[in-house]
């Protein structure tokens, strides 16, 4: 099946960010998560996670210097995000992605669940594995225009740099990252799709 085929199949899954968040706390309130593959691991970080999104719902905020970039930008972009209720990056990242798309009613945000779009999320692998989450930039022809994911680049060179000296991400490291994102508010996810944003204006 060709790309666009791929892409417009699972946009007929697509939620809207109100309704994933929806999801999220009656996945929190019923002591599940998304997804059919139930595990105690994956329950207790949904749970974790809706508070993330309800706090970070809250408090993220695009610095107005930052923010016109996107109030003026003049294209019709959609913001298909692949996620998961337990996916800790997610939590920190999707709610930043939803205050972009807020910012601009040409920039639409639709969210697609990873297991439930297999051939989807095979069409944007991280060295070869199911990362989460990824955002893919596309037109109003569904054609993609640039993909995102499944870190901020800042959190992306951390986790390459603690894998290369220690073979894998310790849970030290993991509560290290968190920290990160709190401290970093959005400004590292802001910078990233600002550049390809203006990449996108500027490709011919």
């Amino acid at each position: 099946m060709e790309k666009t085929q791929i892409i417009r199949n699972s946009l007929l899954k697509a939620v809207s960010y109100e309704t994933y968040r929806n999801l999220i706390d009656k996945y929190e309130a019923e002591g599940k998560s998304s997804g059919e593959e139930q595990t105690e691991e994956r329950v207790y970080y949904t749970a974790l996670n809706q508070k993330r999104y309800k706090r970070l719902d809250k408090t993220i905020e695009i610095p107005e210097e930052k923010a016109q970039f996107f109030i003026n930008y003049p294209k019709s972009v959609c913001l298909l995000v692949i996620t998961e209720s337990w996916c800790g990056d997610a939590a920190q990242i999707v709610p930043v992605v939803y205050k972009i798309a807020e910012l601009n009613p040409k920039i639409t945000m639709k969210l697609v669940f990873r297991d439930e779009n297999e051939e989807l999320m095979n069409l944007f692998l991280t060295n070869g594995g199911k990362a989460i989450p990824i955002v893919v930039f596309l037109d109003l022809e569904d054609k993609v225009l640039a993909h995102w994911g499944s870190r901020p680049s800042v959190a992306t060179k951390m986790v390459e740099e603690e894998k290369a000296k220690n073979g894998k991400l310790s849970p030290e490291f993991k509560e290290e990252l968190q920290r990160w994102y709190n401290q970093d508010k959005g400004a590292t996810i802001v910078d990233d799709f600002t550049a390809i944003m203006q990449s996108i204006l500027t490709e011919k």
